[in-house]
């Protein structure tokens, strides 16, 4: 498998534009051919976005912090990340949990009893636990989420498997060998603790989700407006995935065995692997009541997990599997590997990771170790694991080895029978489960709306928090952009000039074209950036002649910038619109598959304003104005980042006619406007509210403001934004005589 550093893999121009045109035809014009590409991209801009998409087979190193500030600061955005890709930000409040524990099976030593609940209403958390006979006090916990192995927790290897198994020397022949996730819980509770082992979506006693969470194909029928379920395109904006799921009954499980009256609630353990290892560092990312963590054979700088329910948008974006495990940190940490995805660990991640438990001098909690075996959890990494919750739970085992047990069929474990009847599944039941699942956490928004400054601030700190995430970083330093000067000339009372606006550090390039009045130098005005929906030729529809607007605003005052957001004007050899974004070709039919690993199309051009607003704030700050569908939710979002103040800059005025547009509807994965998690938060108003308290314009909104962005600007104490009512054609003109006031 290929671990080449990310800059290995970076594309020149031209090589770029091949690969793009074989990938991707998604303009109004018809696609390039390959030949024609190389005469093209002479004319593209050189830029890194223009290369290959990031896919969960790259390379994700973890660069360990060179101090515990360092470390803190970055962790605290790293679960925000992890709680904002999951569909939890802001984190769901602990609540009791009233589950049904029948038909206990005896066993040697320990009962297994029946469990379910539900996490949230039609949701269903089901499993075994695992209890010691006699206990006297409080005992540890260990969760088990179970991973994806054949009929989840009823598992048993098959003959052929097992045969393997016994020739290899993984296991021995007795039923821990022909059971290995039972094993794992009747060991530990042998040990002195209590295990709960339960379901992953879809699984086993799983309800109402089916099997359509972890292997995913198309469903036109769950894609509706107002019918919708996992995987869709309306799921996405909501940031509703499985992996979302898992992780909200994970965490409602850590609520149920907390209330539990043996459990000793300062040593609750994690350990499952494959992935039930994602669950297990997921959970203990997230969850602090988690004191020691094992993920087994998952944790890796190599690929990052196959299965929908291990990916969702903005979770991978900058950060990797190694970066969620070291969140345990300096809780104790236990690692296994194998011969998959995780055979490097012991030169690339382990070592990483005892740097940071170093800098809280507990390099003896963190440990990992490859084992010479397949993808398993088999009976030596078991001991492994044994030996680590043995130590650091004080459990007094000298030697944890298995020993003989009865394993318990299907019909003894199911939480399903007489009296207990299992509940509706399919496609029916996954929707209303949603559904209500939504609702509720739609109302925790809704109550975030403020009414006050400290309303405001908490409002900020959440729905501002969850956009930084989204936007994924803050403006780049003024010093770090360039501006190459193309040409200049002398136009009708005004020097024209075209650029190329770029940020090295980053491989990013801007076409744009700036107009400057004679007299700028002398008063310095702040610039104008005019963001349109198809770039700079709309603002200068022939050479050398910007639109009237534009031109009275130069004679009025300062400079004003126009510009070519990704694949807009010279992104596009053909020109043309783009209809439809890239995504990273998979198998599996999932946007956490693309927007995990990469930047949305929206995000990007977020993020290209404000690299513009780096380039031309002089210390006077900058003004805004975004006109469209596109142009003015983009321009919406970069001005609430800086407002948001992560930057030193500064946005004077800030004017958007949105057209209209709302993220809702949206219908297709590749839509170049699709923004997962945009209608969790409140679509395009929540994006104008965020502004607060910048002066602002708003047009295409109808002849009232959203209530959201009423009472933000009322409790900043700020001027109520003035509201324009006339057709998109002549808010141009409109802008143009607000900024000159």
């Amino acid at each position: 498998m290929s671990h080449k550093m990310s800059h290995e893999n970076l594309l020149d121009r031209r090589t770029a534009l091949t690969l793009l045109a074989g990938s991707m035809a998604t303009a109004t014009v018809a696609p390039w051919e390959a030949a024609g590409a190389e005469v093209a991209a002479a004319n593209l801009p050189d830029d890194r976005r223009l290369g290959p998409l990031k896919n969960l087979t790259g390379y994700f190193p973890f660069d360990p912090p060179e101090s515990l500030e360092e470390w803190k600061a970055r962790a605290e955005k790293l679960r925000r990340r992890v709680l904002l890709a999951a569909g939890l930000w802001p984190p769901p409040e602990p609540k009791p949990v009233l589950a049904t524990v029948w038909g206990p099976v005896q066993g040697e030593g320990y009962t297994v009893s029946r469990v379910y609940f539900q996490s949230s209403p039609g949701l269903w958390v089901t499993g075994s636990l695992y209890k010691p006979d006699g206990i006297e006090g409080k005992i540890p916990a260990i969760l088990c989420p179970h991973g994806h192995w054949r009929e989840g927790r009823f598992h048993a290897h098959s003959e052929e498997q097992f045969a393997k198994e016994l020739e290899w020397g993984s296991e021995e022949d007795r039923p821990s060998g022909r059971y290995p996730l039972q094993s794992r819980c009747v060991t530990l509770c042998r040990m002195g603790c209590l295990v709960f082992h339960y379901d992953m979506l879809g699984y086993a006693d799983s309800a109402p989700v089916e099997m359509i969470a972890h292997g995913t194909r198309r469903r036109a029928e769950m894609e509706q407006k107002d019918h919708w379920g996992l995987f869709s395109p309306q799921a996405e904006l909501r940031l509703i995935s499985s992996l979302g799921l898992q992780t909200f009954n994970s965490l409602r499980t850590m609520d149920w065995i907390c209330s539990l009256p043996e459990v000793d609630t300062t040593r609750i353990g994690v350990t499952g692997a494959s992935g039930g290892g994602t669950q297990t560092f997921m959970l203990t990312a997230i969850d602090d009541r988690v004191a020691a963590a094992f993920p087994a054979v998952m944790a890796s700088t190599s690929m990052q997990g196959g299965c929908p329910c291990e990916n969702a948008c903005y979770l991978r974006i900058g950060a990797g599997n190694i970066d969620f495990t070291a969140l345990a940190a300096p809780r104790p940490l236990g690692l296994s590997a194998a011969n998959d995805w995780t055979v490097e660990l012991e030169s690339k991640g382990l070592p990483e990771l005892k740097q940071l438990y170093h800098l809280y001098g507990a390099e003896e909690k963190v440990e990992g170790k490859h084992f010479d075996f397949e993808h398993n959890y088999n009976a030596l990494s078991r001991a492994m694991m044994y030996a680590f919750f043995d130590k650091h739970f004080h459990l007094g085992h000298k030697e944890n080895i298995e020993s003989e047990y009865k394993p318990l069929t299907r019909s003894e474990l199911t939480v399903w029978g007489p009296g207990h009847p299992k509940p509706a599944c399919g496609a029916e039941a996954e929707v209303e489960a949603i559904t209500t699942f939504n609702q509720a956490r739609q109302q925790q928004i809704d109550a975030l709306v403020p009414h006050d400054t400290k309303s405001l601030a908490r409002y900020r700190q959440i729905v501002g928090g969850a956009l930084q995430v989204m936007i994924g970083r803050s403006a780049p330093k003024h010093d770090s952009i360039e501006q190459l000067l193309l040409s200049s000339n002398q136009a009708d009372r005004f020097n024209r000039e075209s650029l190329l606006v770029s940020c090295s550090e980053r491989g990013e390039e801007i076409p744009a074209v700036r107009w400057v009045p004679p007299h700028t130098k002398r008063f310095d005005p702040p610039t104008t950036l005019w963001i349109t929906d198809t770039g700079k030729a709309a603002v200068e529809p022939a050479p050398g002649q910007p639109i009237r607007p534009v031109s009275d605003l130069l004679q009025r005052g300062g400079p004003v910038v126009a510009a070519d957001l990704l694949y807009q004007g010279e992104f596009l050899p053909e020109g043309g619109t783009l209809n439809e974004a890239r995504l990273v070709p998979h198998v599996r039919y999932s946007l956490g598959y693309s927007f995990g690993y990469n930047d949305p199309l929206f995000v990007q051009r977020v993020n290209d304003v404000l690299s513009l607003c780096a380039a031309f704030d002089r210390g006077a700050g900058v003004n805004l104005v975004g006109l469209g569908r596109i142009a003015g939710p983009v321009v919406a979002a970069a001005g609430a980042i800086v407002a948001l103040g992560e930057q030193q800059l500064k946005v004077n005025r800030l004017a958007v006619f949105t057209s209209g547009f709302r993220f809702n509807q949206i219908t297709k994965f590749n839509d170049p406007m699709m923004l997962p998690g945009a209608v969790r938060y409140g679509d395009v108003p929540f994006l104008l509210a965020l502004n607060a308290p910048q002066q602002m314009w708003i047009g295409g909104e109808g002849n009232q403001l959203s209530e959201v962005v009423e009472k933000c600007y009322a409790s900043a104490r700020a001027k109520r934004p003035e509201v324009f009512i006339g057709s998109e054609k002549m808010a141009a003109a409109a802008v143009s005589r607000w900024m000159s006031r």
